[in-house]
């Protein structure tokens, strides 16, 4: 299956790219705006260079994005919106899944299903469901895929290599962050079942939670690395969980409990990093 794969080059790209690799399922067309030696990227703006998205999305059965504006970024966060529907007007007919985020739910109460309504408290949040209303509405065979915590692209695993001190909120149940999460290794093998069956003509929702099965509290993720981290009084504007509805997800895909437990999240993110290493 020939997957255009837009925005490559980010956290999540990588470890696609380092993934799928060994999957002969698969014929990656990976894009990137910038160059990264031996990658074989397709490189092109995808705002700037219409010709040369569309002429990459003809080359492919299935068009995944990945590309976004992220905060960390010194772009504006509503290019995700023009972002979107660029690649939206050049995928066609083409099944097109694009990287949304949990971030979308806020402080949605209760477990997060794709259908209830959504509370963005953050402005990264408010941004991802400009982009999925914008590009829903226009209709089409678009997915919109909310992604769960990626372990190691994440706020505590990803600071775990920079030695960093890290505290964690605890609530008055005495517990930290409960947060749905995803190893490197369960994501790359979702996101490739995905793409594959729309491109074998399965109908995907418009909407669709990413994420293993199960919650996990941050501080038990540290625990299991091991790494030291402080507790600190939460603050009223803290979210104690996010944990995401997977019941549409299991209806398309056979989701492993294991892969949600810390032990689990934690081996894949180390085989990954090590991987990455690897190829350095």
């Amino acid at each position: 299956m020939r997957v255009l794969c837009l925005g490559a080059t980010g956290r999540l790209g990588q470890i696609l790219r380092r993934a799928w690799r060994d999957d002969p399922r698969l014929a990656p067309l990976w894009h990137g705006r910038r160059a990264q030696p031996g990658a074989g990227l397709l490189r092109f703006d995808i705002l700037s260079d219409t010709a040369a998205l569309h002429d990459a999305a003809q080359r492919a059965d299935v068009v995944l994005c990945l590309a976004g504006v992220t905060p960390s970024s010194d772009a504006a966060l509503s290019l995700n919106r023009d972002l979107a529907l660029a690649v939206q007007a050049a995928a066609g007919a083409r099944p097109l899944l694009l990287a949304s985020s949990a971030a979308v739910y806020g402080r949605a109460e209760g477990l997060c299903q794709e259908e209830a309504r959504v509370r963005p408290v953050a402005p990264y949040g408010r941004a991802k469901i400009d982009m999925e209303e914008a590009v829903l509405a226009r209709g089409g065979r678009v997915t919109c895929l909310r992604i769960g915590n990626i372990a190691g692209a994440d706020q505590i695993l990803g600071r775990v290599t920079s030695c960093t001190p890290i505290t964690l909120d605890r609530f008055a149940d005495g517990r930290t962050p409960v947060r749905s999460y995803i190893g490197p290794a369960t994501l790359a093998a979702q996101l490739a079942d995905l793409c594959l069956a729309a491109g074998r003509g399965t109908a995907l929702p418009p909407v669709l939670n990413v994420t293993a099965p199960g919650a996990v509290e941050m501080g038990a993720l540290l625990d299991a690395v091991p790494y030291p981290w402080q507790p600190r009084p939460a603050p009223a504007e803290a979210i104690a969980r996010v944990v995401l509805d997977t019941r549409r997800l299991e209806q398309l895909l056979t989701l492993d409990p294991a892969t949600g437990t810390p032990e689990r999240l934690v081996a894949e993110w180390r085989a990954d990093r090590e991987r990455a290493g690897q190829d350095q």
